[in-house]
């Protein structure tokens, strides 16, 4: 079943309709490629501030400074950042409704907003201001936080025609895992990365012709589960190895590797919509 918010609430689409029509929608809509942009430039601020905090989290990026220093030199940004995409969301929201309504990936798109709020606000900020010790309230809302956020990636992963872009959360995840880790560590992991790629570039280009729908589906969904079995593996070992300088202990890195990628989640989905 093709999961959108018709299906959760089929008496609005009167009123889903009409939007278009109220204020400022019809100011919005001859300059919605402007709307647009500001929207994406709020989720650029949002997602670079939140990965070079979360990154701090996980032992990389900024290790000169204790994460509660970049807590207090982002929090702002980061601020303006959801304050950005909320409104401008919103407003190109309104001016495109019915599509919206209609759209499996609008409703991945809003459970990984939520689910990020959730994440950033309630764990990942508390936690690099405590620079790195987890409260229960952060855990508490880790958790929260994680369930939406595996529901997100569960409408997505069974949407159709959106959950190839699931891809591009491999793809955030694999380089993010590639920073985080270290020494012999990171090479290893490259090089399994590599030879993957090349055999997929092979198999799907090579001894199978683009056209061939039938065959490339379940080598594409074959590689998509051994790229995870690596990249999540790799992360989750990078999770109780030392990075460089101080770090954070287990629990506050998975907090830090799940805020960034919820943020991916949401940025993929909203770049899916108007595909579907």
């Amino acid at each position: 079943m093709k999961l959108t918010f018709e299906v959760f609430f089929p008496a609005l689409r009167p009123w889903v309709q009409n939007l278009v029509n109220v204020w400022p929608a019809p100011f919005v809509k001859p300059q919605f490629a402007s709307f647009e942009v500001l929207h994406i430039l709020s989720l650029i601020l949002l997602g670079g501030t939140a990965i070079l905090m979360n990154l701090r989290l996980v032992g990389a990026g900024m290790t000169d400074e204790t994460p509660s220093e970049i807590y207090r030199n982002l929090r702002r940004w980061q601020d303006l950042g959801v304050i950005g995409i909320v409104v401008t969301g919103v407003l190109i929201g309104m001016a495109n409704a019915e599509r919206l309504y209609d759209s499996t990936a609008f409703i991945v798109k809003m459970i990984a907003l939520v689910a990020g709020i959730v994440l950033t606000y309630g764990a990942s900020r508390p936690v690099a201001r405590a620079d790195g010790a987890v409260s229960n309230g952060a855990r508490f809302w880790l958790l929260v936080g994680g369930a939406l956020f595996l529901l997100g990636l569960g409408v997505f992963v069974t949407g159709t025609l959106i959950n190839v872009g699931l891809f591009h959360l491999l793809t955030a995840t694999a380089l993010i895992v590639l920073i985080a880790l270290t020494g012999r560590l990171r090479w290893i992991y490259l090089a399994g990365l590599i030879v993957l790629i090349a055999v997929q570039q092979y198999l799907t280009h090579v001894t199978i012709g683009t056209d061939d729908i039938a065959k490339l589906d379940p080598v594409n969904k074959t590689f998509f589960v051994l790229y995870s079995l690596w990249i999540f593996g790799a992360a989750a070992v990078q999770l109780f190895t030392k990075g460089r300088g101080r770090e954070a202990g287990a629990l506050a890195k998975l907090i830090a590797y799940a805020t960034i990628l919820v943020w991916v989640v949401g940025a993929a989905a909203g770049r899916w919509i108007a595909f579907a």
